[in-house]
């Protein structure tokens, strides 16, 4: 068996054995096969597609092309996963409430990267606040106090790691087969026994129409059944940004005041519900979506979800005086308002251009090793579909920069008709 071969295979439109996946896999793992060849391979499997069998036998391999994390001493564990977007701060707001109504919370989060923010930048916005936890300290936390939410500290999927890293050099990012073996790859390598996924949908995520969405979605429960994890996907909507704050600490600080009952978003409810519901039948915590929603919002209207974060930070060592005042969280040098200049109704206010933009003003970064500014971003007060009047403020740009700010406002963040 040799690379040449697989890779001729795969370019003519053939089914690729068990063997030669991980065979592939583990020669581009260790360093035999190239760079060159994998982007060779990864080429072919963008143009012609893997079937179900061989996007499960890729997803397996590169789960365990590493360390795999054992969560059995917390019993049932229930995962939950984005495929990414803007403004998304679901993990901060649902989680607690998931941990409040009994379910082991054991998550490892990402970073942001491009455009999409990620929940190790918000949580690192808590002064204090240590994501990087030993592992064994990890689970002791779950078990003291039923949740915890850190950085990836494992070497979890690094086939996965230097295939998605590839993918973004040679314009192969958006497949199926690899975007869906990507993510359910560090999900099982992560432990968890069962797994929801918000298949996020419009300009600010991956896929970028809902028949792209639903096949990634069906792909990826297919991947969990085959792999024996029970898998729930939700399509969700990506075209405006989740909620109204975009930005590390602004984010933060609208999870807070969610938790805290102070305001809840409509769409941030759709998605925590909805997410949250499976989640607890999942766990055979509901026996009906209904019920679910309901347990849901009762956990959040009682302030035992805003109990659990505020647990939560202080257990990882993070200043809860931060959380109990948001007025604490250091604040941008400039923050400029944006102006109507027509009265009408918003017709877009588009998440990738905002996610963009936010990169543009230091709330994102572009490689991996770049520092962001935890408090510049967006506090928007009109979503789409918004009636709006000539001179009104639309939100505000957060900014440590006036230049920025000034160039950001004139980019026509809102559509108005």
């Amino acid at each position: 068996m040799n690379i040449l071969d697989i890779i001729a295979k795969k370019r003519d439109k053939k089914e690729l054995t068990r063997n030669e996946i991980e065979y592939f896999v583990k020669g581009y793992t260790d360093g035999s096969i190239t760079d060159y060849q994998a982007a060779a391979l990864v080429m072919a499997i963008y143009i012609n597609g893997m079937n179900e069998r061989e996007t499960t036998d890729l997803t397996l391999f590169m789960a365990h092309s590493g360390d795999v994390l054992d969560l059995s001493s917390l019993g049932e564990v229930v995962d939950k996963h984005s495929t990414g977007g803007v403004g998304d701060k679901i993990t901060l707001i649902l989680m607690p409430i998931v941990a409040s109504l009994g379910i082991p919370v054991a998550k490892m989060s990402g970073r942001g990267l491009g455009f999409t923010g990620g929940t190790v930048d918000k949580l690192e916005s808590i002064p204090g606040y240590n994501t990087n936890v030993p592992v064994d300290e990890f689970i002791q936390n779950v078990k003291k106090i039923g949740i915890s939410l850190i950085g990836q500290t494992l070497n979890l999927a690094p086939a996965d790691k230097k295939l998605y890293a590839l993918r973004d050099t040679i314009s192969c990012t958006e497949s199926i087969p690899l975007i869906a073996s990507s993510i359910m790859s560090k999900k099982i390598a992560s432990g968890a026994n069962k797994i929801v996924i918000d298949v996020t949908c419009g300009s600010g995520a991956f896929m970028k129409n809902i028949e792209s969405a639903k096949e990634l979605a069906r792909v990826m429960t297919k991947i969990g059944e085959l792999a024996h994890k029970e898998t729930k996907c939700i399509i969700t909507d990506m075209n405006q940004p989740v909620g109204y704050a975009v930005g590390n600490t602004l984010e933060v600080i609208e999870a807070i005041d969610v938790l805290k009952g102070k305001i809840l978003p409509e769409d941030i409810k759709h998605i925590i519900t909805e997410l949250g519901a499976n989640m607890l039948i999942l766990a055979d915590k509901a026996n009906s979506l209904e019920e679910g929603k309901t347990k849901i919002l009762e956990n959040l209207k009682n302030g035992k979800g805003y109990e659990k974060f505020i647990e939560l930070v202080q257990n990882q060592g993070g200043d809860i005086s931060y959380i109990e005042n948001t007025d604490k969280f250091a604040k941008a040098k400039y923050i400029l308002p944006i102006i109507a200049e027509k009265s009408g109704v918003v017709e877009e206010l588009d998440a990738y251009k905002i996610g963009k933009l936010s990169v543009f003003l230091g709330a994102g970064r572009m490689k991996k090793e770049d520092n962001i500014q935890k408090e510049v971003g967006f506090i928007f007060h009109k979503k789409v579909g918004d009636k709006v009047e000539k001179g009104e403020v639309l939100g505000y740009v957060h900014a440590n920069e006036k230049d920025k700010a000034n160039e950001v406002i004139n980019q026509l963040i809102y559509e108005i008709v």
